[in-house]
C-alpha cells in the first residue's frame, strides 16, 4: 500500500511558516539541499526543476495540501506547483473556479481528506506527499506513515505549527534516520510503529 508522507522544513519551535505563511528564512543553500535533491526530486516546483535539469525519478506521484499551502504560490502566477504529480488541494470555501488560468493535474475538493488519501493510498503508485500546512497534518494525523523533518537553526516565535493544535492521541513513531548537515540543517526520517508496538 502506498504511503503518506509528511516531508516538511521546521523551525527549531516548530513551526513551518510563518503566520502569514512566509517560509523565506528556511536555509535554500548549502550541503543539506543535494540530499533533498537527490531522496525528493519530486518535491520541487515543476517548473524550478525543470529550469534547474533535475530528473524526477524520486519517491511521489501525488501531492495533497490545504488551500493556504497551495496560494502561496498563486500570486507569481504557480497555478499548478507540481504539474509533473497528481495535485490534491483541499478547502471548504474555495474550488476550481477561483484559480485564474490554467491549472493542470490539480483538483480541488472538499471532500474530506481522509476519505481521499485512503482511497490514494488503495490505488497503485508511489508514495504520496502531504506538503501541508499544520491543520491539514492534524486532519490526516493518523493517516501518516512516514514523517521527514528537515530541522533549520532557526526560531520562528510564531506561525504555523508542524501540527495544529487537536485530540490528545498519543501514537508512536520509530527514527529510521537522522543526518546532521554543516549548514546547520538536520533531517530526520520517522516511521509509524504497527499498532502492536504502540505504548499503551
Amino acid at each position: 500500500m502506498r504511503e503518506l508522507v509528511y516531508y516538511v522544513a521546521v523551525s527549531l519551535d516548530g513551526y513551518i511558516a510563518g503566520p502569514e505563511g512566509q517560509f523565506d528564512a528556511f536555509p535554500v543553500e548549502g550541503d543539506h539541499m543535494a540530499a533533498q535533491i537527490q531522496r525528493f526530486p519530486d518535491a520541487i516546483p515543476t517548473v524550478i526543476a525543470d529550469a534547474m535539469g533535475i530528473e524526477r525519478t524520486g519517491t511521489f506521484d501525488a501531492v495533497v495540501m490545504g488551500w493556504n499551502t497551495y496560494a502561496v504560490g498563486l500570486p507569481a502566477g504557480m497555478t499548478s506547483p507540481y504539474q509533473h504529480l497528481e495535485q490534491v488541494v483541499f478547502s471548504r470555501t474555495r474550488s476550481e473556479a477561483d484559480i485564474p488560468g490554467d491549472h493542470p493535474n490539480l483538483t480541488v475538493t472538499d471532500e474530506d481528506p481522509v476519505d481521499v488519501v485512503r482511497r490514494l493510498k488503495s490505488q497503485p503508485g508511489k508514495s504520496i506527499w502531504l506538503c501541508g500546512g499544520g491543520q491539514m497534518a492534524t486532519q490526516l494525523a493518523g493517516e501518516i506513515d512516514r514523517l521527514v523533518l528537515k530541522r533549520s537553526p532557526l526560531l520562528f516565535g510564531n506561525g504555523i505549527p508542524l501540527f495544529a493544535p487537536g485530540a490528545y492521541q498519543p501514537s508512536a513513531f520509530a527514527e529510521v534516520s537522522t543526518t546532521a548537515f554543516s549548514s546547520g540543517v538536520v533531517i530526520s526520517e520517522y516511521v509509524r510503529r504497527p499498532v502492536s508496538q504502540n505504548p499503551n
